[in-house]
Order: C-alpha cells, then structure tokens, then sequence
C-alpha cells in the first residue's frame, strides 16, 4: 500500500519538488506506524557529516558506472534528496544528470570522482578531464581506486598536489584489504580524508577491522556492495524458509550500524533505484529484521 501511494503522490505533483523533498517520505514519515504496525524510529533521510570531512552527505549516494537513466538521477535529487554522486565516464546517464543539475544545484551537491591510476602518470589527466566534463571547477571527493595498501609516493604527490591546488577538496581512498583501511582509518597523519570499504549482511568484517576503535576525529566512512552483488537478493541462495532480501533491507542493515557515514548504490535501472532508496524512509532495521538479516548473511557468506 505505501508504495503504491508514494507513486501517486510522486506522478501528481507538478513540477520537481525542492531538493531533499520527497513526498512519498513525508507520507511515510506520518503514516508508517499506521501501515506497518512498527513503532516510529528515525529514518535516513536527514544528511549527515561525511566524517572529519564536514561534507554534508545523503544517507545513499549514487554510482554512475551503471544504467539508471538521466531522468532517474535527476528524481533521486529531487524527490529522494540524494545530493551524493560518484562519477565516472563509463555511463552517459549520469554525465548527463550531473550537466542538468550542478548549474543550479552545485552548493547542495557533493561530487566524488575517482582514478585507477596506481602509478601516477594519468592522475591529473583523468581528475582534470571529469571536471572539465561537468564544467566545473573542484570536485568535492578525489578517490585512489582499488588501493589495498599505502599508494607509492608519485601517486600520493599528484593526488596533494591536486588538492592543493583547489582542484579537488578531500582524498579518498578504497580497496578491499580491511586490515590495511583498519590502520589508515586510526592514523592521524593519514592522507586519506575518507575510506570506502566493502560492507553488508555477508561480509561483515569491517565491523571489527574498520569501524572499531575508531578517534572521535576520524576519517568519512563510505560502504559499497550492500547487496554484495545482487546475491542477497537471490531467492536460490537463501537459507530454507527464508525470502530473500530486498535492496531496501541490505541498505538499512548497512546504515543501521552507527560508523557508517554514507553507502554507495549502483542501481541498473529506474525500478531498482526506487527500491533501494526506500530504505532512507523505512530507517534502521529493528532487532527482529536484524536477526533475520545477519541469518541470510551468514548463509550466504557460507
């Protein structure tokens, strides 16, 4: 019933509603103990300190290395109130939503781009070129991609040099190698202003490697692969009796642990971003969804 409303009320509202204004949320707000018979508890719709960082980011930020569309994007801003966008050059769809919004929209967004670049030649190039082609002139994030121990020296030296230069305002760094996020995350003299680490119901290592222990002036803290790959998604890889997860849940199991700033969705069509995003109205999962969350994740971790 909720999500049928929430579409109503999304096609009969004329024109783009101001950003972080979703009706369907405000709806949800109010009437979510009447149709699900849950007690009220704080949604993800309020934006939040991406760490040390003080960038002010939605709960859910948006991958462009994927299919949802330009007019998806688009509504995300402005009916779900993402203002947290990941870019690269791979999909036309959100080049062009960035084009259309950041005119007018560009002190409410935060802009992450990233290199793969681990020697350091095509650094400047590549962070140069996406600036150039959202016609502006710092991005808010510059991310070192798929980095699992300290970058080498010719690396780290362009990426300052480019923050320095005003080009980009904080680095980040992602990678897979929990230990070595674990370590950087508690250093002081990091270089890293924010860490993206793989996070959700199966692959719950971060909790103890990353997020524990953690200065209270730490690092932003982004997850990825909240679905892990669409498998806990999957009804062939549940345990018995169980349905499988929907992406609003393994959005909430991510954000509903308290170091978590921000995770990342790269939803493939229109549909799935809408389903994912309900998780930013529905808030953190309650102690019985918990339970049967961690159940499947263990499953499919095996």
């Amino acid at each position: 019933m909720a999500a049928v409303v929430v579409e109503a009320l999304r096609r009969n509202t004329r024109g783009p509603s101001p950003p972080g204004l979703h009706y369907g949320l405000l709806w949800a707000r109010f009437h979510r103990p009447f149709i699900s018979g849950e007690a009220m508890t704080d949604p993800f719709e309020s934006r939040r300190p991406l760490g040390r960082t003080g960038l002010q980011v939605s709960r859910i930020g948006l991958a462009s290395g994927y299919k949802a569309p330009t007019r998806a994007v688009e509504r995300a801003f402005h009916e779900y109130g993402v203002n947290t966008f990941y870019w690269e050059t791979r999909k036309p769809g959100m080049r062009e939503a960035l084009r259309s919004l950041l005119p007018q929209h560009r002190e409410q967004m935060v802009v992450a781009v990233q290199t793969y670049d681990h020697l350091g030649v095509w650094l400047r190039r590549s962070t140069e070129k996406a600036l150039a082609a959202l016609s502006i002139e710092q991005a808010d994030l510059l991310f070192l991609g798929w980095f699992n121990s300290m970058p080498r020296s010719k690396v780290l030296d362009v990426a300052r040099r480019l923050k320095e230069e005003g080009k980009v305002r904080f680095l980040g760094v992602t990678g897979h190698n929990r230990a070595f996020h674990g370590k950087m995350a508690r250093d002081p003299e990091s270089p890293f202003d924010v860490h993206m680490v793989r996070y959700n119901a199966a692959h719950r290592g971060a909790e103890s490697e990353v997020f524990a222990g953690l200065p209270e002036s730490r690092p932003g803290l982004i997850t990825y692969t909240a679905t892990r790959w669409g498998k806990l998604l999957n009804p062939s890889k549940m345990p018995a009796g169980e349905a499988p997860l929907s992406a609003a849940e393994c959005y909430r199991f991510v954000l509903s642990h308290p170091a978590v700033d921000m995770c990342l969705a790269g939803p493939g069509s229109e549909a799935q971003m809408d389903e994912g995003l309900q998780a930013l109205w529905r808030g953190p999962l309650s102690d019985e969804e918990m339970a049967r969350v961690r159940k499947i994740g263990d499953h499919v971790h095996g």
